[in-house]
Parts: structure tokens; sequence; C-alpha cells
């Protein structure tokens, strides 16, 4: 009795554990195509908050549509080369031999000025942060920029994602007045850099500053060739 007993608990369970799997995949292949919508709708309304338009769901992709005009994949060389700019992910190019990497721009029109938007990598405290900074037609000039993070804590490093780190970008440079890529430095509060635009880093939030500080200089240098020269 207890055999057939046993035998039936491990048919029964094992038969469970197949159709739990089944609706677990069918599930997760159903739910695919809106998973993809919203980090389509996720990138979209960054790119748009670094453009300092914010959005929301219902108009993230008519608006997206009105400001952003092109947008491309360029080489170290900061040549253009075939491929989809919005579904690149830096964090998969950042695999690559920088000869094969392939960076996004976005080029937006906001009343009439172009700005290019450049799309950032890195590492905070406790996993990936990323983002994408807007540039005035002059190539150098910060217009915009929005920041996102994985996992930094909350009210210090994960402070990186708010407005108001982000404005402070606004006016910034990243070029010297003798035209040599500097980036933007992230001091701490009451600092300065000498030699280069600087902000203000996140209070209580050092090694997330210093993820964001060298993440613009690594991202940004792999465009300095697009941006300084007529391609």
């Amino acid at each position: 009795m207890n055999k057939e007993s046993n035998s039936y608990t491990l048919i029964y369970a094992s038969v469970m554990v197949i159709l739990v799997a089944l609706a677990l995949a069918f599930t997760s292949e159903a739910l695919r195509p809106q998973q993809a919508k919203n980090e389509a709708i996720d990138k979209m309304s960054r790119i748009l908050a670094s453009l300092n338009i914010i959005s929301n769901r219902t108009n993230v992709e008519s608006e997206y549509r009105s400001v952003v005009v092109k947008a491309y994949l360029i080489n170290k060389e900061g040549n253009q080369v075939e491929g989809n700019a919005f579904d690149v992910e830096l964090a998969d190019e950042l695999y690559k031999p920088v000869e094969e990497r392939r960076y996004p721009v976005f080029e937006a029109l906001i009343n009439g000025d172009k700005k290019y938007v450049l799309s950032l990598r890195g590492t905070g405290l406790w996993g990936p942060i990323w983002g994408y900074i807007s540039l005035n037609n002059d190539k150098n000039t910060v217009y915009g920029a929005s920041f996102g993070h994985e996992g930094e804590t909350p009210g210090l490093g994960g402070e990186i994602d708010k407005p108001a780190f982000a404005t402070e970008f606004s006016g910034k440079k990243i070029f010297n007045n003798t035209g040599k890529f500097t980036s933007i430095a992230i001091v701490k509060p009451g600092k300065t850099a000498q030699g280069q635009d600087y902000v203000d880093g996140i209070s209580g939030g050092t090694i997330t500053s210093r993820g964001v500080d060298a993440m613009l200089f690594s991202s940004l240098e792999f465009y300095v060739p697009f941006l300084t020269e007529l391609h």
C-alpha cells in the first residue's frame, strides 16, 4: 500500500511540476511583447527627459516621434555604421572590442534647434547605472540629461535619477576653451574641479557619484571623434 501511495505521490508531483513549468513558459511568452513595449516606452521617456521633456505613458510615443528626427549608430572613428540605434544596448556593446562597438546617436529638434542625444553606461555602488545626455548644436554645451540605476541606495546614490541632479548639467561643457575633451566632473558638494566644468555629487553617495563621473568620461570619450569632426 505504501509503495502504491508513494508512486502515486511521485507521479502527481511530477505532473504538477510539468504543468506549472508549461504554464510559466506560456505566460512568459505571452507577456514578452508587452515587456518589450514597456522597455521601449521607458527608453523613449529617458531620451525625452534628457531633452527636458516630461512625458507620460499615453503620449510618450507621439512625443518621441515628433521630437527625435533621426537616429543612427557610430563607430570609434565617429562614422555612421549600419544598425538600429534604438535597439542597441551599451551594456552589450561594452563586452565587445572597442573596434567593434557601436554607439547610438539620436538627433532631435527643439523649437527648430538641433540637439544630439548620446547614450551613457557605467557602474554604481550596487549595480549598473546609465543615462542619456543631450548636447546643443555646438556638440559641446549640455542641453539636458537623465540618469537611471539598478539597486543604488534610496536617498543616497539612488538620487541620481532625480531631476534635481540631472538639471545641474544644463549649460555645462564637455570640451574646454582650447577644444580639449574634459568631460564633466562630479565633485563633493562645496568642492571644485580645475580645468573642467563640474556639478555637485550626491551627498552620502560618494561611490555612485564616482561611478557617474567615470561613466560620463568613458562614454563621452567614445563620441569625441563624432563630436569634433564633420561626418
